[in-house]
């Protein structure tokens, strides 16, 4: 069950469609992690150039999707509320395998150091159990 809904999550991010990339958020803990989850539809409008006959999701936008979710953990807490959380850096990604559409990703992003309004979170996405994706990323919040 989803501790957060897409609608909720807007209420915290201002993501929109078709940037949106994170469905639910099924685990929260203000200010430590988050764990959210995205279902790949053959519908998203990144699959009828990358790439046609072959569909897979862009590392990079699953690189923003879990960004989008450290940024749920962080915008959660009352001192951030109506805040945006800046990318600031991806440092140490790695792509491990695929994800298609059909897949459901696991993104877990925990944050490990904040300082001020900049943070870093290590950040990982699975596909069935298996590691996809991992990098730790730099955050920074703005003023509202």
């Amino acid at each position: 069950m989803a501790v957060l809904t897409t609608k909720e999550i807007m209420e915290i991010i201002p993501h929109r469609y078709p940037f949106l990339l994170v469905d639910t958020i099924e685990e929260l803990e203000p200010g430590k992690r988050a764990v959210g989850r995205k279902c790949i539809s053959y519908n998203e409008p990144f699959f009828a150039g990358h790439f046609p006959n072959e569909p897979v999701m862009p590392g990079v936008l699953i690189v923003e999707a879990l960004a989008q979710v450290g940024a749920v953990a962080i915008l959660i807490q009352p001192d951030f509320k109506g805040r945006t959380a800046y990318l600031g850096a991806i440092n140490y990604a790695k792509f491990k395998r695929k994800a298609v559409p059909g897949e459901v990703l696991q993104l877990e992003t925990e944050i490990i150091k904040v300082k001020g309004p900049v943070g870093i979170g290590s950040a990982k996405a699975y596909v069935d159990g298996k590691l996809a994706v991992q990098a730790e990323l730099t955050f920074a919040v703005g003023q509202g």
